[in-house]
């Protein structure tokens, strides 16, 4: 993250200021004009887009293996080929059973066409006529069966026995090896043989956020990310989505954050850890405090000792706010102002009424009237209450040394 580095300089004013025995230094810094970046930080792991799981469509032992580990793979190619020898003599026995079975039907259809024949001229009863027909039915499911078998015998010969791959990609994992025995995947002990990953070029990170950050991240939001394996490389992404079921640990609630990522180069790997930076908004040109600035207040405070804002017939205790002076309420009572435009005809947040302390002439600390905006937890946006150029470059108070 590129920023305008402040200068921070000491300035040493007379003990009377404070009224202490001793010389009172102060920290100060610059206001400077930069880029302003407010941040969530997490962790995520690369994974695939899409990974497939490759399971066993019979039980049998492994005859030949044809892919190994990162090969690349094509939908249909075969990636393992199971023994067929039982298959094959179990294919030779229901063959003998269809041509039985058929020739039983064939026989059962020449004796009730005879007893058709012979219930025309009333010399059999009705009831042996439904038998007749009845035992010709019986024949035609048993050779119907014996038929279906045998094409599921040879469906497991020229088809099952070849575990091929469902997609285009590269093989992740490989589970088995030659003479392995594996298990039909509709059995409850059947694990998978292969993953199959779809692509590695596009790959996506899976982040937790807390409940706090997660409504700043917006699908589509920009993201950066390091990597400790790849060090002094910087990588980007973009949200993707955000999936809406809570994981809670310890008490603390988080969200699953989907982050999509170009790997033309394949340098990033499945299941490398991420340092990951949800950018929520940004700030271009604009003034910018140290915090530190924001949270300052001389040690000694009164209006006799401190000088009201330079050009200001308000005193001091007009340009403070209750609770301190950390805060200056604008007209109307209200906690916050709207900035209105920038130069460039933007539209700016509410900014809120701050107090900011100057060294002025005398060497005393003077209140300065800023509105703050953006923050990144270091730094702030600000706002001139007029003009911006009547604060850029004043050295602003950090903190005193007593």
């Amino acid at each position: 993250m590129k920023h305008a580095a402040f200068i921070i300089t000491a300035l040493l004013v007379f003990s009377g200021c404070t009224g202490k025995k001793g010389p009172v230094s102060y920290d100060a810094a610059v206001i400077v004009r930069g880029s302003l970046e407010k941040t969530v930080s997490s962790t995520g792991t690369l994974n695939p887009v899409a990974t497939v799981k490759v399971l066993p469509r019979m039980s049998g032992k492994v005859e030949k293996i044809y892919v190994d580990y990162n090969d690349a793979i094509r939908r249909g190619d075969i990636l393992a080929e199971l023994n067929t020898d039982m298959l094959r003599l179990q294919r030779e026995q229901q063959l003998a059973q269809v041509i039985k079975a058929r020739a039983n039907h064939e026989l059962q259809q020449i004796n009730y066409r005879n007893q058709e024949a012979l219930a025309e001229k009333n010399l059999i009863s009705e009831y042996e006529l439904r038998s007749g027909k009845t035992a010709l039915d019986i024949q035609a499911a048993e050779l119907a069966a014996a038929e279906a078998n045998l094409k599921v015998i040879e469906t497991e010969i020229n088809q099952y026995a070849f575990i091929t791959s469902p997609i285009d990609g590269i093989v992740l994992e490989r589970n088995i090896g030659e003479g392995d025995t594996v298990v039909d995947s509709s059995s409850s002990n059947s694990s998978n043989i292969f993953t199959l990953a779809e692509n590695l070029e596009e790959m996506q990170i899976e982040s937790w956020v807390g409940e706090l950050d997660i409504a700043s991240i917006q699908e589509g939001g920009e993201v950066r990310f390091t990597l400790e394996s790849l060090p002094g490389r910087a990588f980007t992404g973009t949200v993707q989505s955000k999936r809406l079921m809570p994981s809670v640990q310890d008490n603390v609630v988080s969200y699953n954050v989907i982050i999509s990522v170009a790997n033309v180069d394949r340098s990033l790997l499945p299941g490398m850890t991420c340092s990951v930076e949800f950018i929520g908004e940004r700030r271009n040109g604009v003034l910018l405090v140290p915090n530190a600035a924001l949270r300052y207040q001389p040690s000694s405070l009164s209006e006799e000792k401190a000088s009201p804002q330079s050009g200001s017939s308000r005193g001091l205790a007009d340009l403070l706010a209750p609770g301190g002076g950390r805060m200056m309420r604008p007209p109307g009572g209200r906690g916050s102002v709207n900035a209105g435009g920038d130069s460039a005809g933007r539209t700016m947040p509410a900014m809120e009424a701050r107090t900011i302390w100057r060294i002025d002439e005398s060497g005393k600390p003077a209140a300065v009237q800023v509105r703050a905006g953006l923050s990144d937890g270091v730094r702030t946006e600000i706002r001139g209450e007029t003009e911006d150029a009547d604060i850029e470059g004043m050295s602003v108070i950090l903190r005193e040394r007593i």
